[in-house]
């Protein structure tokens, strides 16, 4: 089964933070990524850009709306996925639980859907 994790994340703390406690959280994180890799449950995963570099596109009636930054007003955002193939949601969620945006912030754990609907 595969599930995305989303990781949620305010980039304003990240600015208060000394480059030890930075990189300090990067290691985490390539650690946690290499045990992935080596597992076979790493599927792939990425950084997700500034929300102010976002677009947000409703349809009402036919007719697009298109607004910059963010769906919500928020000051966590949606900053990276990973996506991980695991036998069970609660090792996904065992994955999340250890990636250090979990610690100050939220990680979101989703089956992901085959294109037929059904979960993969």
């Amino acid at each position: 089964m595969k599930y995305m994790l989303l990781i949620y994340n305010n980039p304003a703390t990240y600015e208060n933070w000394t480059e030890q406690e930075r990189a300090a959280l990067f290691g985490e994180v390539d650690a946690i990524m290499q045990e992935l890799r080596e597992s076979g449950e790493w599927v792939g995963g990425e950084g997700l850009a500034d929300a102010s570099q976002a677009k947000t596109i409703r349809v009402r009636d036919g007719i697009p709306t298109i607004s910059d930054g963010p769906f919500a007003e928020a000051k966590e955002q949606l900053a990276g996925y990973l996506t991980v193939e695991c036998e069970t949601m609660e090792r996904a969620v065992d994955i999340a639980t250890r990636w250090p945006d979990a610690r100050y912030f939220a990680m979101e754990v989703r089956p992901v859907m085959s294109q037929n609907g059904t979960e993969q």
